[in-house]
């Protein structure tokens, strides 16, 4: 994708089962096991987004450990 190109299409800010956040294309069906956020714009507004509210990187799982709730 060229930047042209990428400054033109817009995203949306998935999130999967591990809340785990990426970019999609908005026109494309979304991958199996995400999830559409709530917020669609350039990329960069959507990766400056995740910047924003994805703050703790460990997937779920490791932070339901690490607190001591085995997952649950």
């Amino acid at each position: 994708m060229s930047d042209s190109e990428d400054s033109e299409t817009i995203f949306r800010v998935v999130v999967n089962h591990e809340e785990q956040y990426s970019i999609w294309p908005a026109t494309r069906d979304l991958p199996l096991g995400w999830r559409a956020e709530g917020t669609e714009g350039t990329r960069a507004a959507c990766l400056q987004h995740i910047e924003k509210v994805w703050t703790d990187m460990r997937p779920l799982s490791l932070r339901q450990a690490m607190d001591g709730q085995g997952g649950q």
